[in-house]
């Protein structure tokens, strides 16, 4: 069965996202992020601008083939925050994306149901108000060939439609470009085929 090399994800930071239960506050913000080291620093800049908050509560998720994820409560209660967070993630079938709800409390404690009803709310109302994109995981190749053959590599990459990163056009020519994952091997092949083509993945 042929892996998926195709995700969905959020362009951009979302706009905070507000949701009011019982005089408590939840602020929530969605992030695209391509690392865990990204983490961190978010939710600090967050911990810094909402110092009076009572709860940073956050889930995140990274990747297609290998994905891991994160649920943080924050001290709430075991699983009333970062799983109900991680929930909408899953529910609008995305990754690479980080998800932070603030909690600003109000005087009246909500309970377990209601804590879950509220993080599962406020996650959902960010991600709403997120730009949702379908992206590629990609191949980069570089291309090595001389001048003369130049016009039988620039029709195989218009042929396969191939996304040129950069290209050198002098006697030795060097060529880039980005490859659908699920399409590396036999665009690969096809280059070799030429036989007047050195093609190299560059990880």
């Amino acid at each position: 069965m042929q892996e998926t090399d195709a995700y969905k994800t959020i362009s951009k930071p979302s706009h905070e996202a507000v949701y009011k239960e019982k005089g408590s506050k939840f602020l929530a913000y969605a992030f695209p992020i391509g690392s865990e080291e990204e983490v961190l620093p978010i939710i600090r800049k967050l911990r810094e601008s909402h110092h009076k908050a009572r709860h940073w509560c956050y889930a995140w998720r990274i990747g297609v083939d290998k994905v891991v994820f994160r649920a943080n409560d924050d001290g709430e209660p075991n699983n009333s925050a970062g799983m109900p967070i991680y929930g909408q993630i899953l529910s609008f079938e995305l990754t690479d994306v980080l998800i932070v709800v603030v909690r600003y409390f109000g005087g009246t404690k909500l309970g377990v149901g209601g804590l879950i009803s509220a993080y599962k709310t406020s996650a959902n109302l960010a991600l709403h108000s997120s730009e949702i994109i379908n992206k590629t995981i990609d191949i980069h190749f570089k291309l090595q060939f001389d001048y003369v053959n130049m016009n039988k590599v620039m029709r195989l990459i218009k042929e396969k439609n191939i996304h040129l990163i950069s290209q050198e056009m002098n006697l030795d020519c060097k060529i880039e470009l980005l490859v659908r994952k699920n399409d590396a091997t036999q665009i690969k092949i096809l280059f070799e085929d030429l036989r007047c083509v050195k093609i190299k993945q560059v990880h």
